[in-house]
C-alpha cells in the first residue's frame, strides 16, 4: 500500500513540474488557461458553448480543447461558437495530464489566443488531482446533482477557484437548496466564489468569461486552503 501511495505522489509531483513549466510558457505567450471540471451531464458543454460565443462577440481571442474517452460530439457542439476547437480522445484515461495537454497544444493553439478553455473529462475524481498549468480552475455542478456534492468530492471542490452551479432554471423543480449547497462548498473551500448559471435562460452568462479575463499570474482568483496542503504533501 505504501509503495502504491509513494508511486502516485511521484506521478503527481512530476505532473506538477510539467504544469508549472506549461503555465510559464503560456503566460509568456499571453494565454490564460481555464480548467473546467464536472461530473457527466452537468451542462458544462452547453454553458461553455455560450461563453465561447460571447467571447467571439466581444472580440476576445479564445479557443477550447475538450477531452472525452470517446466520440467528438462535444467538439462539434463547441465549434458552433465559431472559435478554434480541438477534440482530445484519452483512450480510456479518466483525466488529462499536463504533458498530454502540452503535446496537443503544440502546433495547434492559434498565436495570440487570450483564453484557452480546457473541458476536462467528465469526472470529479481523477482530474481533481492533476494541475494542467491552468490559471483558473472551475468546478461545475448542476442543481440536479444534490447539495452534498461538495462533501462527496472534497478534493475537486476544495481546489476550485470558482464554483458554478448550472441548470439554475431547474432549481425549483429539483427542490435545490442553494443555501445548503453554499454551506457545503464553504466547508471544503472557505471563501471561494459560488455563482448560479443557466445556459438556457442566460442567467450568469458572461461571468465565467469575465473571471477568466480578470486572472493575472500575480493575482490568483482564489487560493484554496487545500492547495497548500496538497503541494506540501507531494513535495
Amino acid at each position: 500500500m505504501c509503495r502504491t501511495v509513494d508511486l502516485k505522489q511521484a506521478v503527481l509531483a512530476k505532473n506538477d513540474g510539467v504544469a508549472e513549466a506549461l503555465r510559464a510558457r503560456l503566460a509568456e505567450a499571453g494565454t490564460t488557461v481555464v480548467n473546467l471540471l464536472s461530473s457527466p451531464g452537468s451542462g458544462k458543454t452547453e454553458l461553455l458553448e455560450r461563453e465561447l460565443g460571447l467571447a467571439r462577440t466581444r472580440g476576445v481571442p479564445a479557443a477550447a480543447l475538450t477531452a472525452d474517452l470517446a466520440t467528438e460530439n462535444d467538439a462539434v457542439r463547441l465549434a458552433r461558437s465559431g472559435v478554434p476547437v480541438k477534440q482530445v480522445l484519452t483512450d480510456g484515461l479518466c483525466h488529462l495530464e499536463a504533458a498530454m495537454l502540452g503535446r496537443h497544444l503544440d502546433g495547434w493553439l492559434p498565436e495570440g489566443t487570450r483564453l484557452l478553455f480546457v473541458e476536462n473529462v467528465g469526472n470529479l475524481v481523477c482530474p481533481a488531482s492533476y494541475d494542467l498549468g491552468e490559471s483558473l480552475r472551475v468546478v461545475l455542478a448542476s442543481v440536479t446533482e444534490g447539495e452534498d456534492k461538495p462533501l462527496k468530492y472534497p478534493t475537486a471542490f476544495g481546489l476550485a477557484q470558482l464554483v458554478l452551479v448550472t441548470k439554475a432554471d431547474l432549481a425549483a423543480a429539483a427542490e435545490f437548496d442553494e443555501a445548503a449547497f453554499r454551506r457545503n462548498v464553504e466547508r471544503v473551500n472557505p471563501g471561494v466564489e459560488v455563482a448560479l448559471t443557466s445556459a438556457r435562460r442566460g442567467e450568469g452568462l458572461g461571468l465565467l468569461l469575465d473571471r477568466a479575463l480578470a486572472v493575472a499570474p500575480d493575482t490568483p482568483a482564489h487560493v484554496p486552503v487545500m492547495a497548500g496542503h496538497a503541494h506540501a504533501h507531494r513535495h
